[in-house]
Parts: structure tokens; C-alpha cells; sequence
């Protein structure tokens, strides 16, 4: 039983370093509204127990890159504002959904049409969801008193910084440590490979076991397209598919307790027996109009291999689990990920020495007590509103959200050597034997190719029909080879497998190649 307890502690410390940057992302954004936007203007700018309310937030949530364990301390701030549950769940479903990075990665997986389809369907969610609850409960407005506004200048950005801190070590931590368990007691329900064989579109089943699966899973924007992108691939259920987009990226057990702590259970019941009505007959609705039929269903897939165990059973990696856990989160963790678990850790710190040192938030006092000589700034400083700066804070954000894209997906001259090498690296493994060298070698593959497809996106405004069929090729095969590697086959299989990667390999080279500039 080793195996599972281990690969449960694999998959929560994945997700916590795959959401750390949207977490300290939804930590700043709690910062701007509290000590710069303050209650009324938060109340305005989301709106509050109104339809229009619910429109507000789900645009405001689609727009701010997020995640479902991002959006707890926003909600707790948005609760602090007086604003509905309604309207504050429509943003914490929305923002999880789509980013700019998600949104133009969704675009290059499917039809267009699917993936803006989805988007419409989550407003209808949230709208029939959200302006039903509120008529049913139109009392849950709270009114909590406002804590003063800090003075203009550097106290003022350093208040920011106590918030952040604060809450990193409030209440919202142990509501995320409750988001990122339900990963791991899916890595113990679930035995490797589990949900290979799930999904199928002919299975009217399908919407209901992601709902199942979904509902305590949590995943990143990103990863959930990818998700998305392999269920269009295998032609899996749109149905499912849908689910684990609303589901799977915009709830999570934290969000759970934190609407069971605030509002009771009957209030719970009631929202999430309309929130899974409302999006088990849209999955339904959309399954056979949206439906790729020029996709040839394929029996297998390993999109849902994150949500179960990683390790098979009586599987004791060579190092051992430690060592293998070790050489899995350094290999798969990406740069902006460290940043942002090294930028929690940094406030949590800061937050933990505040709550030794400053029990009774003397600091607080002081950063919001007004100037000793009474002037609200000096001769030559330029007075900006809180509100003001802080809709500037949120722009910056968004323009760096849509910023990051260029950068997460270079231009195909500097995605192609990368993904040479990381092709050389899966097919020689293969040929030699290595399968465990292959297996680590594969992702890497992928994720290469998929940044080399929504570079080119993002440049050009569209791929086409034969570039992307390439790119499903080269990534089949790829799949191919794992399944081979699964199962156990013969060296002669992989060395043939190995062959047919080349060789799409080099078809995709060839094409994307004549895209870089001379």
C-alpha cells in the first residue's frame, strides 16, 4: 500500500506547484480590492443580486487568469464586500475556465466554434444558476465593517503586501489544503490507469462520471484544456468534456467547505443540486451537435491518468518513492511555477513572523494611520484614487496574462530544436530499451509540440487543417509508444514505434519549419 500513499503525496504536491502562480495571482488581486478598491467600489465593479451582477463577474472572471484554488480568497473578500453568493460564484466558476494562455491553446484543439460554444454555455450556467439561487435566497448579503483605508504612498503598497500575507495564513490556507486533498483521495479511489477506457461518447454514463470525478479533482486552466484537447482527439464524450471544464477546473473541495462554513448545508444543497441540474442538461444538449464526426473514436486515452494513482500496484520506483517524487516535480515543474510556490512561501513567512510578533496587528494600525501633519500628500506627488489604482492593479494583470502568452509560447525557430531533442531523447530510450527513460522523455514531447501549435496560433490567427493534422500524428504516435511501454510488448514493437515517430517527427519539422522567418 506504500505505492498509494506516495502517489497521493505526488499528486498534491504536483497541483500545489502547477497552481501556485494563479494562487498568488488571486492573493494580489484580494490585496487590491481590499486595501485600494475598498467595499463600495467593490460592490460596483462586480455588482451584486442582479442578472446583470452575474454577467459583470463572469466577464471580470474570464478576463483575470485564475484557478479554482485562486478564487478562495477572493471570494472571502468579495463575501466582506456585501456582495451575493449568486454573483460571487459566478465569478468563482468563471475565472478558472478560460485565461488568455487556456483560451488560445482551447482554439487550436478543436472547431473554434466548440470552445467559444463552451464559453457560452458556462455563462448560461452561471446566469441560470446564479439568478436562481439569488431568488431563492435574496439574503445573503453580508455586512461586515470596512477597515480603514490606508493613506496614499508607501504605507499604502505595503498594506497590500500585510493583506497578502495575512491570507496566506488565514482560513484560506487550509481551505486550498482541502482543494489540493481531494487530488490526492482521487490518487487513492482511483488505481493507475483506471480511467483509460471512460468517456466514450456512445455512453450515455459519461457526464454522470465525470461529474463524480470532476467535482473533488482539481486542475489548472491549462491542463484542463489539455484534458479537453485529448477528449476531441479520441472523440470522447463533448458531454464529459464540458463537465470537466465547468467541474473539474472550477470547483474543488475548498470552495465546498467554504460555502458549507459561511452558509450552511441547506444553502449548499440547494446551489449545487442546481449548478449539477444546470450542467448535466446543457452536457446532455451539447453532445451531439457539437460532436467532431470526422473523428474516429479511439478506445483508449491517458487524459485522465493525472486524477489516478501514479504508481501501478507493488511498482517501487529504482530510487525509490522519494527520489522518483524528487525527479518528477524537477522535470515537470515549470519556471513560472517555482516563482510562484517560491512567492507563497515567501508571504507565508512573512505572514507566519506577523501572527508571532504582531498578535494584536499593531503593523495594521500603523499603515492606516492618516500623516502626523494632516496633508494627504506632498507638494509634488501625484495623487492617484485607491479604485483607480486598483483598476490599474487589475489591468496589469490581464496585460500581463496576455503578455505571458508570447513568452510561454515562443515562435516555432525556438520551439523546433527544443522539440528535436526532446524526440531524440523518447526515440533512442525506446531503441535501447530504456522504457523508463522513454515514459519520462514522452511528456516533455508533448507539451513542446502543443507550445509549438499555439505559437504559431497566436502569430498567425490560425492553423491549418494539415498543419494540425501533423500535429495529431506526431502525437498519436507518441501515444502509441506509451501504450506499447504499458503493456509490456516486445523491443521489436518499440523499435518499429520509434521508427513511425521519426518519421511524423520529421513531417512536422518539414512543415513548420517553412514558418520561420529567412
Amino acid at each position: 500500500m506504500s505505492e498509494v500513499a506516495w502517489g497521493a503525496v505526488l499528486r498534491i504536491l504536483q497541483a500545489f506547484l502547477q497552481g501556485s502562480p494563479f494562487i498568488f495571482t488571486g492573493l494580489c488581486i484580494t490585496g487590491l480590492l481590499s486595501r485600494l478598491m475598498g467595499h463600495a467600489d467593490t460592490r460596483r465593479l462586480f455588482g451584486s443580486n442582479s442578472l446583470l451582477s452575474l454577467a459583470q463577474s463572469w466577464l471580470i472572471g474570464m478576463l483575470l487568469p485564475g484557478c479554482s484554488l485562486g478564487v478562495i480568497p477572493i471570494c472571502r473578500q468579495l463575501r466582506a464586500s456585501g456582495i451575493a453568493v449568486g454573483t460571487i460564484f459566478a465569478f468563482a466558476l468563471s475565472s478558472p475556465l478560460f485565461d488568455p494562455l487556456s483560451l488560445l491553446y482551447g482554439l487550436t484543439l478543436s472547431k473554434p466554434f466548440t470552445i467559444m460554444a463552451f464559453a457560452a454555455c458556462s455563462l448560461v450556467v452561471v446566469m441560470v444558476s446564479g439568478g436562481l439561487f439569488d431568488w431563492l435566497f435574496p439574503d445573503t448579503e453580508v455586512h461586515l465593517p470596512e477597515p480603514p483605508a490606508p493613506p496614499q504612498g508607501i504605507r499604502r503598497m505595503l498594506a497590500i503586501v500585510v493583506e497578502m500575507a495575512r491570507e496566506t495564513t488565514s482560513g484560506t490556507a487550509g481551505l486550498i489544503g482541502l482543494g489540493l486533498l481531494g487530488v490526492g483521495l482521487l490518487a487513492v479511489v482511483l488505481p493507475a490507469g483506471s480511467l483509460q477506457l471512460s468517456m466514450a461518447h456512445d455512453n450515455p454514463a459519461s457526464p454522470l462520471v465525470m461529474t463524480a470525478i470532476a467535482t473533488p479533482a482539481y486542475a489548472t486552466p491549462m491542463i484542463v484544456m489539455a484534458q479537453l484537447g485529448s477528449m476531441f482527439q479520441h472523440g470522447n464524450s463533448i458531454g464529459a468534456a464540458f463537465i470537466l471544464l465547468t467541474l473539474g477546473a472550477g470547483m474543488n473541495l475548498g470552495l465546498i467547505a467554504w460555502m458549507l462554513f459561511n452558509y450552511g448545508w441547506r444553502k449548499l444543497v440547494v446551489w449545487f443540486g442546481i449548478i449539477f441540474m444546470a450542467v448535466l442538461i446543457i452536457s446532455y444538449g451539447i453532445e451531439r451537435p457539437l460532436y467532431p464526426r470526422e473523428v474516429e473514436p479511439i478506445g483508449h486515452t491517458h487524459a485522465f491518468d493525472r486524477y489516478c494513482a501514479p504508481f501501478h500496484p507493488g511498482q517501487v520506483p529504482s530510487g525509490g518513492f522519494v527520489a522518483e517524487i524528487g525527479r518528477r516535480v524537477k522535470q515537470e515543474t515549470l519556471p513560472h511555477e517555482w516563482f510562484g510556490a517560491g512567492a507563497l512561501l515567501g508571504l507565508a513567512a512573512i505572514g507566519g513572523l506577523l501572527r508571532v510578533v504582531d498578535p494584536h496587528k499593531r503593523v495594521d494600525t500603523w499603515l492606516v494611520r492618516p500623516r502626523a501633519d494632516g496633508r494627504v500628500a506632498d507638494r509634488w506627488d501625484i495623487v492617484i484614487p485607491g479604485p483607480v489604482l486598483a483598476l490599474i492593479g487589475l489591468g496589469a494583470i490581464i496585460a500581463g496574462s496576455i503578455l505571458g502568452c508570447y513568452a510561454y509560447y515562443p515562435p516555432a525557430a525556438e520551439v523546433l530544436p527544443e522539440l528535436s531533442d526532446a524526440n531524440i531523447e523518447v526515440t533512442h530510450a525506446a531503441m535501447t530499451g530504456d522504457t523508463a527513460r522513454a515514459m519520462q522523455a514522452i511528456p516533455t514531447a508533448e507539451n513542446w509540440t502543443r507550445r509549438l501549435l499555439v505559437g504559431c496560433y497566436l502569430r498567425e490567427g490560425r492553423v491549418s487543417d494539415a498543419d494540425l493534422a501533423l500535429v495529431r500524428e506526431y502525437e498519436m504516435q507518441l501515444e502509441e509508444l506509451e501504450d506499447a511501454i504499458e503493456h509490456g510488448d516486445s523491443p521489436e514493437t518499440f523499435r518499429k514505434q520509434s521508427l513511425a515517430i521519426t518519421a511524423a517527427h520529421g513531417e512536422l519539422r518539414r512543415a513548420f519549419e517553412t514558418k520561420q522567418p529567412h
